[in-house]
């Protein structure tokens, strides 16, 4: 029977919430990258053999880059719209870990690594905004 904190995160006190511990937090983390890349391939798997359905090569070349036309895409289920989702899914992921961590490391009160997190994020932000400027 445990009161109080366990080093390990798994409650705050009997009945208590979780505490957001090292080994959940790292649980967390792991769980966005896994579901984010689930996700992507997936995206991308589909946009393949939709494309592969219309007799196209995936090889062919890659369809126009429209963020705001891709859920028409996904809606009449072309293949661009899935494969830029999935894209778009690849290169956000990292970005939506760092976010996590950033929450995860605000509720254990490790306002270091919230400074950190927050840094790599604004790198994260200028590079896309760079890159999108750049087009």
């Amino acid at each position: 029977m445990t009161t109080g904190r366990e080093s390990n995160g798994v409650r705050a006190a009997e009945g208590g919430p979780p505490v957001q511990g090292p080994a959940n937090l790292e649980v967390a983390l792991g769980h966005v990258l896994q579901l984010g890349t689930y996700a992507s391939v997936g995206l991308i798997a589909v946009g393949v053999v939709l494309l592969l359905g219309a007799g196209v090569s995936p090889l062919a070349g890659a369809p126009v880059f429209d963020l705001g036309a891709i859920p028409g895409d996904l809606a009449a289920l072309r293949p661009a719209g899935f494969l830029w989702l999935g894209i778009v899914g690849v290169l956000s992921t990292p970005a939506l870990r760092v976010g996590r961590a950033l929450l995860g490391f605000a509720r254990r009160g490790e306002q270091r690594m919230v400074a950190i997190s927050a840094i790599v994020l604004a790198v994260i932000s200028i590079g896309v905004i760079v890159g999108v400027m750049a087009r």
